[in-house]
């Protein structure tokens, strides 16, 4: 078996760590521990391996679903790995994958089967349903869909995605959609794993609650495609973790509406500054949900991965080349993080667009929401 090196991951991995502003978060700024009980007492496992049943209960009605259809892993990561594990046990089984989109919905199903890129409408970055049934084969096995999307910020109606689950359902596939940005939106959609047995949602604490290093999501799908992830399960991370389990419960308990209320507000409110970025700069993006702005390169640079290297090299801010999602004239600007760091890093880049140079700041602390 053969997977792509994470492009993103490895930009990251040389430049975040040294620089002083990461720029190209795509997740929400993390809460404090501070509120949250976070002694989760013996430091055991969770038993069973797919986390606690009644949690697992009480996530499933969420989704009119059963106990037993809820399978909890460590971040989204783990729970579409497992789902392209338990989908594509053939290496003609096939995939049709929506994109721009997170590498790892396609690079994970091309190593196991095989996969079609169904692209987006550059710029509106609009879905052709006709184009996702042209891509359908007999051997498709699921329909991979991120909404909303990352990197464009594209929310797809309700309408589009259940065009989706019917092909879906019309082809004896399945429609899995990470929905890791889906609470951010003011008014969310239902998941797709709510729309019927066809639809798998996958999602996780870290992009809409700001909890990332809980490391804790889950995925929802059938009996048959549940179980089968169990399995895959056993060879991965066992269980999930003890400590992110105890305080998934509080944030999806009684702290919810008030954490995402919060976070909804923080969004909004740099959405409205990196647009006022984009348009003091004559570029372009389309309006995003979540916290990821997908920004046209300035005039003068050759693509984005020049752009996002002179920017981290000149002025110690890290944003994600457009290159390394298959569109170069674009670049990621993640807009969640604390909104001081925010300010700064866009004056900086604003900096390098208007040819100003040697505009790194004092070093400060980088890290990844």
């Amino acid at each position: 078996m053969h997977i792509d090196p994470f492009g993103l991951e490895r930009w990251f991995a040389k430049y975040e760590h040294e620089a002083d502003i990461m720029l190209a978060e795509s997740g929400i700024r993390s809460l404090s521990a501070d509120r949250f009980d976070t002694d989760p007492g013996e430091l055991g496992y969770v038993i069973p391996t797919d986390g606690d049943p009644e949690f697992r209960a009480e996530v499933a009605s969420r989704y009119d679903r059963a106990a037993d259809e809820v399978l909890f892993t460590v971040g989204t990561q783990e729970a579409n790995f497992l789902v392209f594990l338990s989908l594509l046990e053939d290496p003609e089984d096939h995939a049709v994958v929506v994109t721009p989109t997170y590498q790892a919905l396609h690079a994970v199903p091309d190593a196991v089967g095989e996969v079609t890129r169904v692209p987006l409408e550059t710029g509106t970055w609009e879905l052709d349903i006709d184009a996702v049934a042209d891509a359908i084969r007999p051997e498709t096995q699921v329909i991979v869909l991120n909404n909303p999307n990352n990197p464009t910020g594209r929310y797809h109606s309700l309408e589009t995605v259940e065009a989706l689950y019917d092909l879906a359902v019309d082809n004896d596939a399945y429609l899995l959609c990470d929905e890791v940005y889906r609470l951010l939106a003011d008014e969310p959609l239902p998941p797709v794993a709510s729309l019927g047995p066809h639809g798998i949602s996958t999602t996780s604490l870290t992009k809409a609650y700001g909890l990332a290093g809980t490391r804790f999501g889950w995925l929802v799908a059938d009996r048959a495609v549940a179980d089968a992830a169990r399995q895959w399960k056993d060879y991965t991370t066992i269980s999930p973790s003890i400590f992110g389990q105890h305080v998934a419960r509080q944030a999806l308990g009684e702290q919810e509406d008030a954490i995402l209320e919060e976070n909804r507000q923080l969004a909004a409110d740099h959405r409205d500054r990196v647009r006022a970025f984009v348009d003091a700069h004559d570029l372009a993006w389309h309006d995003p949900v979540g916290v990821n702005g997908f920004v046209t390169v300035p005039d003068g640079f050759e693509n984005g991965t020049e752009f996002c290297r002179t920017v981290v090299e000149e002025a110690s801010v890290v944003l994600g080349p457009g290159d390394l999602f298959g569109y170069p004239g674009y670049f990621r600007l993640g807009f969640g993080l604390p909104t001081d760091e925010l300010e700064d890093g866009l004056e900086r880049v604003s900096l390098v667009i208007e040819g100003e140079h040697g505009v790194r700041g004092s070093p400060g602390d980088s890290s990844r929401a």
